[in-house]
């Protein structure tokens, strides 16, 4: 497939769900659903089993995974800085803060094994590893505020929050060597395989475009930060050589994972604690378009910044 044509499918996924949840008699009750389904079982299925697929070798990928996490630290700090600014709505900022600094995680392994088969998929999982829990915390963090629930909801919301416990749980599997057997590694592999479409066609069936309208400015910003700085970033970290052992794995896979679109299970946590949904959605669809062409982009500055092809050989 075409660079340029990576996430045409699941920019038709969100414009799917769209026409389903309008058209037809799978309303938005049907959706509601869908949504608890994907955040609270498929998606926790997909993270724990890509993270345990492979072993984690961090003392090698270490570097890549301190890249990683600062470019995502970086992405949050920026983001949430946006609430200070004034006249910020509260619950747009909340609810879209997260879609500056996450991930579609999905996306960004099938991409690394087509890139660079096992050892692609392997360092995206490192990542995946590092920037999942991270990116969580700061997601739940400001929905919690908005609620009004304080420390204790906010602890009390993360201890609880499927995503978390799955990244966690992978982690720790992991790093113990346990291996599941076949029979429940295919289970786990095939409802993380439901969830990106799924999730995807839930963001299209809670779409309203409208929405954007209630924060534009902060919509662009947040994009702004999810598509221009993060990428940039990490192009400057390569051209500078500022970090040693990051090879051309590394550095294609630090660049992918930068322009990738925002993670599309922001819409359902966002729904989940009572955020603004739509305007999530919207900034999601946005995002995905943008890095439709963004990513290949990315990519190619990549090359001619390195002068060397961005697709490894596959393993």
């Amino acid at each position: 497939m075409s660079m340029a044509l990576l996430l045409v499918p699941d920019f038709l996924l969100i414009a799917a769900g769209w026409v389903i949840c309008r058209r037809t008699a799978l309303n938005r009750p049907v959706w509601d659903g869908v949504e608890r389904l994907v955040y609270y079982v498929l998606f926790p299925a997909l993270l724990f089993e890509a993270i345990l697929r492979s072993p984690l070798e961090l003392g090698a990928a270490g570097p890549l995974a301190a890249c990683a996490f600062g470019l995502t630290a970086s992405g949050v700090l920026l983001a949430l800085a946006l609430g200070a600014l004034p006249g910020v709505d509260a619950r747009a900022h909340a609810s879209g803060a997260q879609t500056a600094f996450r991930f579609n995680s999905y996306i960004a392994l099938a991409l690394a094994s087509r890139l660079a088969g096992a050892e692609g998929l392997a360092g995206m999982a490192v990542i995946v590893s590092v920037c999942v829990p991270l990116c969580n915390v700061a997601a739940v963090w400001p929905l919690t505020r908005l609620a009004g629930s304080g420390g204790h909801g906010y602890l009390r919301e993360l201890a609880r929050n499927p995503l978390i416990i799955a990244t966690v749980s992978g982690l720790a599997c992991n790093a113990l060597g346990l291996r599941l057997p076949e029979w429940m590694a295919i289970t786990l592999t095939r409802m993380g395989a439901a969830a990106l479409p799924l999730g995807l066609m839930a963001v299209g069936a809670g779409l309203t475009f409208g929405a954007l309208r209630d924060a534009p400015r902060l919509a662009a910003a947040l994009l702004a930060i999810r598509h221009l700085v993060l990428p940039a970033l990490a192009l400057a970290l390569v051209a500078l050589a500022w970090v040693p052992g990051l090879g051309p794995l590394q550095q294609t896979l630090l660049v992918t994972y930068a322009a990738m679109p925002t993670a599309s299970s922001a819409y359902v946590l966002a729904v989940r604690l009572g955020g603004h949904g739509a305007y999530v959605a919207g900034i999601v669809t946005v995002s995905t378009l943008l890095a439709m062409a963004g990513l290949p982009l990315a990519l190619s500055a990549l090359s001619a910044v390195t002068e060397a092809p961005v697709v490894m050989p596959r393993r």
